[in-house]
């Protein structure tokens, strides 16, 4: 179980999100910096305890018009072997010290939590407190078999792909869409969800698709 301490992080979350974000692909804003606020998101527990696994949902009002963003992250005692290119950046937690953020897609602690996730053997945990499942978050997985987590991970204009040598795909929405009736639907061919909710700026809530698993092979 991840304890969640209440205490200062130096840089923030957000600041190191600010510098981070319009170096991906999928980030939608201008030239100019990002205006990010928290809108939601949850935790998955490490087995070990040794990771903070958290799937944090952003808004960013820099430009025309609000966009929400799915930004995983992973947080670490020390550095991640051959993740260099995964680092997001580095905090001083008040409780904790030193920690190492990394994009979670990169590290296969928090993908293996996610696939356990969708397989339906752990659940999601409350973004701000410890050991409180948050029914808000639901995944779903229609296949056959266990699945693979033997991802290769690449960003690109539309989010970030995971894809198995055998050709399973779990693709991360990392630019959220609302469903229009608040109920998201999996494309087609889709063997596996997952959906949340987060904040809009206006006040309001939205829901729609943090994941989808494309039909594929099992290990």
């Amino acid at each position: 179980m991840a304890v969640i301490h209440q205490t200062v992080l130096k840089p923030t979350k957000l600041e190191l999100l600010t510098s981070w974000l319009p170096s991906r692909p999928w980030y939608q804003g201008g030239t100019g910096e990002p205006e990010l606020a928290k809108a939601g998101g949850f935790r998955l527990d490490d087995p070990e305890g040794e990771v903070g696994i958290e799937f944090m949902v952003v808004t960013d009002a820099a430009g025309a018009h609000p966009v929400a963003y799915l930004v995983p992250l992973t947080y670490r005692g020390a550095p991640l072997d051959g993740a260099e290119h995964a680092l997001v950046g580095t905090m001083e937690h008040g409780v904790l010290g030193p920690r190492w953020a990394y994009d979670a897609c990169h590290d296969p602690v928090a993908v293996a939590q996610l696939v356990a996730f969708i397989d339906g053997r752990v659940q999601a945990q409350d973004q701000n407190v410890s050991d409180r499942p948050d029914p808000e978050v639901t995944a779903s997985y229609t296949g056959e078999g266990s699945l693979s987590t033997d991802f290769t991970t690449a960003d690109d204009e539309d989010g970030t792909g995971l894809t198995t040598p055998q050709g399973t795909i779990l693709r991360l929405q990392r630019v959220l869409q609302p469903a229009p009736d608040g109920s998201p639907l999996a494309p087609q061919g889709t063997i596996g969800q997952v959906a949340g909710s987060w904040q809009t700026p206006g006040g309001g809530r939205a829901r729609g698709l943090f994941a989808v698993l494309r039909a594929g092979t099992r290990a």
